[in-house]
């Protein structure tokens, strides 16, 4: 499968995630309808606007966010010339607006870019990545955070976000309002008791879902950037050849908040501290094998 077939695949994966994220929002509301009826209904609209509200505004002020979370600061053309210059190279091959360029003072390799849209984007490295990494495998880095940029990821991963917070604040305010006694329903004498207990179980499991499925979008969209950065780049084992060194380099970045940690090129969490169904970014050695691959094809 080369790159535009993974690009395709990728994409398909993603609506249907959301879908199913869409989907869970749905069994969600019929739950808070049928145990707490038409007083407790009410608060669904509430907690919808809350959670979209608060999301669009971190959407839209994204890239303030993140340089203010890790540290990272904005670096002109004077004070890092080879950096611009790879930088431009790689958007102009992308057919994209050159991105502002920030440094994050740490010596764990890792990058990541974020922006509300192409015009706004921002790519954020490491001290050191800067230090490991040859032109080749920054050329590779740099490409697939430009496909973030031009995937709209920042976009998609608030979708995503907005949705599962929904889901958990529905939820929650609805198991608060049943355990309490408010807004329960006054015909019990019609409740049917098997759907009761559906009700409960989508009450109870839905948060669960919904991270789980946002996990899933976060990791189709890195195998999407993977594949539309070496669309960009024309180049899989600069990209691979990068992987690879991240792998085999066991520092951790100091800004591994899981509020972000699906923005880095490779999560700074432990994957071994939990399920991979739980993991923002597909295994490296799945990526490296992906990229190894196209390589094959290209030879």
């Amino acid at each position: 499968m080369d790159f535009r077939a993974r690009q395709a695949s990728n994409k398909h994966k993603t609506v249907l995630l959301l879908a199913l994220m869409g989907s869970v929002v749905s069994f969600v509301i019929w739950g808070v309808a049928y145990y707490l009826g038409y007083t407790g209904v009410g608060i669904v609209p509430i907690a919808v606007f809350m959670v979209v509200g608060g999301s669009w505004w971190s959407y839209y002020a994204s890239d303030r966010l993140v340089l203010a979370m890790t540290g990272a600061r904005e670096v002109t053309s004077e004070q890092a010339p080879q950096l611009h210059n790879l930088v431009e190279e790689m958007a102009i091959a992308a057919g994209l607006p050159k991105p502002r360029i920030a440094i994050v003072d740490d010596p764990a390799p890792n990058a990541f870019a974020t922006g509300r849209n192409p015009e706004h984007g921002l790519v954020a490295y490491t001290t050191g990545i800067l230090e490991l990494m040859d032109r080749e495998e920054l050329q590779g880095v740099t490409a697939h955070e430009l496909a973030h940029i031009g995937n709209r990821d920042t976009l998609v991963s608030t979708v995503a976000a907005t949705t599962a917070g929904a889901i958990a604040l529905m939820s929650d305010l609805a198991m608060r309002m049943m355990w309490f006694g408010g807004g329960r329903r006054r015909d019990s004498d019609n409740n049917n008791p098997l759907l009761l207990i559906v009700a409960l179980i989508v009450l109870v499991l839905a948060p669960l879902a919904a991270i789980l499925l946002k996990a899933a979008v976060s990791r189709s969209r890195e195998s999407l950037a993977d594949a539309t950065g070496v669309q960009f780049s024309r180049n899989p084992a600069g990209l691979r050849r990068a992987l690879e060194t991240l792998q085999q380099n066991q520092t951790v970045v100091q800004a591994r908040s899981t509020a972000f940690a699906h923005l880095w090129i490779e999560s700074p969490l432990d994957a071994s501290a939990g399920s991979k169904l739980f993991a923002t970014h597909p295994p490296l050695e799945e990526r490296i094998a992906v990229l190894r691959q196209m390589e094959g094809q290209r030879s």
